[in-house]
């Protein structure tokens, strides 16, 4: 298992807004990962006290990120930093998160990838029960040279 701090060298998301606290387990096409910090007054995503169930979709590309710097490191290679381009399929089951109690875990997909971009499948659980699921396209930045 991976923890909060060698997660949080891997993706350039640090400090409260790494929403991810470990990763359960992972292999070359997927990932699943868990947290409870959805539940956390001060969360970074939380307006009008509330966290949303939109905001599970930062929550599939983070996992993503995570999933990039550990192939990376696996490689060898330097990470490549992205930004979220598309998003598709995306269904919400609930209205917000910040109410469930225990963690909230995802599973991600590696569904494409060119030099450029990577498309992955996003599900989140709460409870064995599907609270959001889709599609997330990352546009790469430039590899270094």
């Amino acid at each position: 298992m991976i923890g909060r701090e060698e997660l949080q060298a891997l993706v350039p998301h640090h400090g409260a807004m790494c929403l991810w606290d470990r990763v359960l387990d992972w292999n070359a096409a997927r990932i699943r990962l868990a947290t409870d910090g959805h539940r956390d007054p001060a969360h970074p995503l939380r307006s009008d006290g509330r966290l949303r169930a939109l905001h599970l979709c930062e929550y599939g590309a983070q996992a993503m990120a995570v999933h990039g710097g550990l192939r990376g490191r696996a490689a060898g290679v330097p990470v490549r930093a992205g930004m979220l381009v598309a998003l598709r399929g995306v269904r919400l089951r609930v209205d917000r998160i910040d109410t469930l109690l225990g963690e909230l875990v995802c599973e991600a997909e590696a569904l494409a990838e060119t030099a450029d971009s990577q498309q992955y499948a996003f599900r989140i659980l709460h409870a064995g029960d599907l609270l959001a699921e889709g599609r997330a396209t990352v546009k790469l930045d430039v590899a270094p040279p």
